[in-house]
């Protein structure tokens, strides 16, 4: 909608990961040699965590972009509470290997067969599970049982693990031992820093074309910081609002009252009706601040400390209703998000049908 009025080729603030717009933080550099590593070594597991919205998937994407996809056959599992069993059989179902009422023996085999005819035609076979926190221990330990595969002295799979950081305290636990020897290498991406936010915010732009315009006055960037956390989905999320009031102000430089209707936006989006102040409600808040009968401020003392502390508190409040909101909006997107990449998966497979007829 902005994207001619700033002058951009493409929107820079898009919700749904690109690796065109990948950043370089030091936290996803990191990861990403990481990652590169256990490619390399194509064996076991590699795990990536991180909270919802830090650029995991975008990370990911690009690691695949980078792969000869000629020779690598991909599975993507989007996770669920699945039992041990329904997991190996949604994993025939991501590689496009037909289990359905088959036991438990032969559906093992029949993986087995599937791994090792790919990897006689020297392909190699990459699963990707994704929302990995929801696996149960079982789920789990079926998956290590499946990099038992060889074919020779080669492995027959190699698995990605992609989950929330909760993931990260379901593999400490002491049944995950024989897992946790099986994982090549393992990352978690934090949140960006205050500097770094800058910094993405200024490279999603370039990316997307800009030769100068949108501009931001300097004290929006740590605002900008402080109530997304360093996330990037919620930046992005903030920055889309923040050019689209540009645009509908005609304005080309954004400054932090902008933003502040941006906020002041969003916390009326959370409110429901109980909560509007004086909403007629004759308990609670709503009589406290009832109109008709005024607070005497004048009977109120307190001192410069006690004023500072109460206004940090309001502004820590404010900040957690934003941040708030911004996590119910990045739940939704994420289940979006993972209704596209099933939805992806199954395009996939029926191209590869075409193709093989």
């Amino acid at each position: 909608m902005y994207e001619s009025f700033y002058g951009l080729s493409s929107k820079p603030f898009q919700l749904s990961p690109d690796p065109n717009f990948y950043f370089g933080s030091k936290q996803h550099r990191r990861a990403k040699a990481y990652l590169d590593y256990g490619v390399l070594r194509n064996d076991g597991f590699i795990v990536i965590t991180g909270e919802i919205g830090a650029g995991k998937t975008t990370l990911l994407r690009g690691l695949l972009d980078s792969l000869n996809r000629s020779n690598v056959v991909i599975g993507n599992l989007v996770t669920t509470q699945l039992d041990a069993e329904d997991t190996l059989r949604m994993v025939g179902s991501a590689f496009g290997v037909r289990l359905k009422d088959l036991p438990k023996s032969e559906v093992l085999m029949t993986l087995e067969a599937f791994f090792v005819s790919q990897t006689t035609q020297g392909k190699r076979c990459l699963l990707i599970v994704d929302e990995a926190q929801n696996l149960s221990a079982r789920a789990v330990e079926e998956l290590r049982m499946l990099s038992n595969f060889q074919f020779g002295n080669q492995s027959l799979l190699q698995t990605f693990l992609v989950g929330q950081p909760e993931f990260r305290g379901i593999l400490q636990r002491p049944e995950m031992e024989q897992f946790r020897q099986r994982v090549a290498a393992t990352c978690h991406i934090g949140p960006l820093d205050e500097d770094e936010t800058k910094a993405y915010i200024e490279h999603r732009l370039k990316c997307a074309g800009s030769t100068g315009k949108p501009t931001f006055d300097a004290d929006v960037f740590p605002l900008i910081y402080k109530t997304s956390q360093g996330i990037p989905r919620r930046i992005n999320s903030l920055c889309d609002r923040l050019l689209l009031l540009g645009f509908m102000g005609n304005k080309v430089n954004l400054t932090l009252h902008e933003l502040h209707d941006v906020l002041k936006d969003i916390a009326q989006e959370a409110q429901t009706p109980t909560q509007v102040v004086g909403g007629g409600s004759d308990t609670g808040v709503g009589k406290f601040l009832d109109t008709d009968q005024p607070i005497d401020f004048s009977r109120v003392k307190l001192n410069a400390d006690q004023v500072s502390g109460l206004s940090e508190e309001l502004s820590n409040l404010s900040q957690g209703h934003f941040a708030e909101r911004l996590q119910r909006l990045e739940n939704g997107l994420q289940r979006l998000e993972r209704i596209n990449l099933q939805t992806l998966s199954l395009l996939q497979k029926l191209v590869e049908a075409v193709r093989t007829h």
